[in-house]
C-alpha cells in the first residue's frame, strides 16, 4: 500500500478533520516524533480512524483455523462459527443472531492461490496493490519465481522478491540490502499488533441491545458461560492477529500512563484510536506499548520489557516519578505477591 510519506494523515478516514486536532512535532534525536492535541479532547472520543500503510495476519492464524481477509484482516467466520470452535460445543447456538456482521455470501477467493477475501473490493484491492505479483499460483506454475524460494528463510531472497514485485523509484533506499534490514527493523520496533473477532463484535452489539432487565440478566449469563467454556478449550488466544504500520499512529511514543489507546472496532484494519481520558490543547498523546498487567509492575520491569522489545528506555512522568524508588525484578515482585496472598489468607483465617 502506498501514500506520500511527508503526509502523516494521508490514510486517515477524514483528513482534515484529523489535521485540525492533532499535529505532529520533532521531540528530539532521542525520541524523535510525537503526536500533540491542538484543542482539547474528551474522554472517550475517537481521535481518528487510520487504515494501514501495509498488513498482513500472523501465519498461525490457519495453523489453527482462524480464518481471515487476506486483505483487511476482516475475520471470516460468523459469530457462531466462531463461538463454537472456540468452545469446542459444535451444536452451540448464539442468541440475537441476526447481530453477526459478516456475510459468508460475499466472501471471495483468489481464482489462482485460492487465498481469502471478505469482498470483492477486498479481493480487488489486493490484486492491484501487491497480490497479483505474489500470487501463490504464480510460484507454483513457475519454479524459478522468487516466492518459491521463500523456503531458504533468507532475508535477501524476501529482498529479491519485493523488489521484483514492488520496486519504486522513489523508495529505492528501501531495496537496497541496507535499507532493507532498517524497514525490517521499522515494521518490528513501530508494527501494531491487529485483533478481529466477528465472537467479539457480536457481544459488543448485544451491549447495546434494549432489553427488560430480566433478558438482560440471561443474556449477560448465557455470554459469562461462553467465555467460560472458551478460556477452558482455547485459552486467551480468541482473535485472529495480525501487524500493521500506521503514519499517523506510528508517531504516538509510549507511556505508562497513557491517555488515548488503539483498537480494531470495525473487525477490520481499521484502527481507532480514542482518549482514555481528557487530553488538553498541546498535550502529548501516548499510547502503552505494555499490557495492563505490565503497566503496574515495577518501573525496573517494564524498562527490561521495553528494552528488549522496543530499544528503548521510558522518560515518561510515570518513570521519572519513580526513578529513587527500590528497583524490583519480575522475581522481587512475583514474591512480593505471594507474600501479600499469604497475608491476605492469614487474615481471613482469622476472621
Amino acid at each position: 500500500m502506498a501514500a506520500p510519506q511527508d503526509d502523516m494523515f494521508s490514510l486517515c478516514v477524514d483528513p482534515t478533520k484529523v489535521s485540525g486536532c492533532v499535529e505532529v512535532r520533532f521531540i528530539d534525536k532521542i525520541k524523535g516524533k510525537g503526536l500533540f492535541a491542538k484543542k482539547a479532547i474528551k474522554k472517550g472520543e475517537t481521535i481518528f480512524i487510520e487504515r494501514p500503510l501495509v498488513s498482513a495476519q500472523f501465519l498461525w492464524n490457519s495453523l489453527y483455523k482462524y480464518k481471515a481477509c487476506e486483505f483487511c484482516l476482516r475475520a471470516l467466520e460468523t459469530a457462531e462459527d466462531n463461538a463454537r470452535r472456540l468452545s469446542g460445543i459444535p451444536d452451540l447456538s448464539l442468541p440475537h443472531p441476526e447481530l453477526c456482521k459478516v456475510h459468508p455470501e460475499l466472501h471471495q477467493a483468489c481464482p489462482q492461490c485460492q487465498v481469502m477475501y471478505c469482498s470483492n473490493e477486498c479481493r480487488q484491492a489486493a490484486a492491484d496493490q501487491y497480490h497479483r505479483a505474489l500470487c501463490l499460483g504464480t510460484s507454483q506454475e513457475d519454479p524459478n519465481h522468487p516466492i518459491s524460494k521463500l523456503k531458504d528463510g533468507q532475508l535477501t531472497v524476501l529482498r529479491t522478491l519485493f523488489t521484483t514485485a514492488l520496486y519504486d523509484d522513489h523508495l529505492n533506499r528501501w531495496f537496497t540490502p541496507e535499507g532493507f534490514r532498517s524497514l525490517f527493523s521499522l515494521v518490528g520496533t513501530n508494527g501494531q499488533g491487529i485483533g478481529t473477532s466477528s465472537l467479539s463484535q457480536w457481544v459488543h452489539a448485544c451491549d447495546a441491545l434494549a432489553l427488560t432487565s430480566q433478558q438482560r440478566v440471561q443474556l449477560d449469563s448465557f455470554i459469562d458461560q461462553l467465555y467460560k467454556d472458551v478460556e477452558k478449550e482455547t485459552g486467551d488466544f480468541l482473535n485472529c492477529e495480525g501487524s500493521g504500520l500506521f503514519l499517523l499512529q506510528s508517531a504516538c511514543n509510549h507511556s505508562c500512563i497513557p491517555n488515548a489507546a488503539a483498537s480494531f472496532p470495525s473487525n477490520n484494519f481499521l484502527l481507532h484510536l480514542s482518549a482514555l481520558s481528557d487530553i488538553s490543547p498541546g498535550e502529548e498523546i501516548g499510547i502503552s506499548y505494555l499490557d495492563c498487567c505490565q503497566c503496574d509492575r515495577s518501573r525496573h520491569s517494564r524498562h527490561k520489557i521495553l528494552r528488549d522489545n522496543y530499544l528503548f528506555i521510558c522518560s515518561c512522568p510515570k518513570c521519572v516519578s519513580q526513578m529513587d524508588e527500590l528497583d524490583l525484578t519480575s522475581d522481587d515482585e512475583e514474591e512480593e505477591g505471594e507474600a501479600e496472598g499469604d497475608d491476605m489468607e492469614d487474615e481471613m483465617t482469622d476472621v
